[in-house]
């Protein structure tokens, strides 16, 4: 990515230490359920945005890695925890976690892996029932929440 590609989305972590910006769509976005996925992400499934290197890149901070495999790495925020991606070692692309986008909603997954690890709750979640912050907490309560977190922009 050059510094005078316009990002076609951007992203970064919870406190704002990592920011990233790609200058081409995802090639795919995906849902993975395997075991490793799961502890890397602390939930039950982890979803990426996979993205060409060549479109990609780290535009604040440099992420501190991990060496999850013989042959991945995943990259986090040494601040504040944020799991970023998933990369293979020496691959042609890096795989970013969707919920690190500034607008997850424009990475919409369409395929899963490792389903052999889907957790038997995961395919009922839409139908459990659901409530929004202001109902769960209530409107004083929501009020006086300060948030510490990065707004999702620049």
């Amino acid at each position: 990515m050059t510094s005078d590609t316009k990002p076609v989305l951007t992203g970064g972590c919870q406190c704002g230490a990592i920011r990233f910006a790609l200058s081409a769509p995802p090639v795919k976005v995906s849902i993975c359920h395997c075991r490793m996925c799961q502890k890397a992400s602390g939930a039950p499934f982890a979803s990426f945005a996979d993205i060409e290197r060549t479109d990609f890149a780290w535009t604040r901070g440099t992420p501190a890695a991990f060496r999850s495999s013989s042959i991945a790495e995943r990259d986090f925020c040494a601040d504040c925890g944020t799991p970023l991606s998933f990369r293979r070692i020496d691959g042609p692309r890096i795989e970013i976690m969707t919920g690190a986008f500034d607008r997850p909603d424009r990475v919409i997954p369409t395929l899963q892996y490792g389903s052999e690890s889907r957790l038997g709750w995961v395919v009922g979640i839409a139908n459990l029932p659901s409530h929004t912050t202001l109902e769960n907490y209530g409107s004083e309560k929501v009020s006086g929440i300060v948030s510490h977190q990065h707004p999702d922009h620049d």
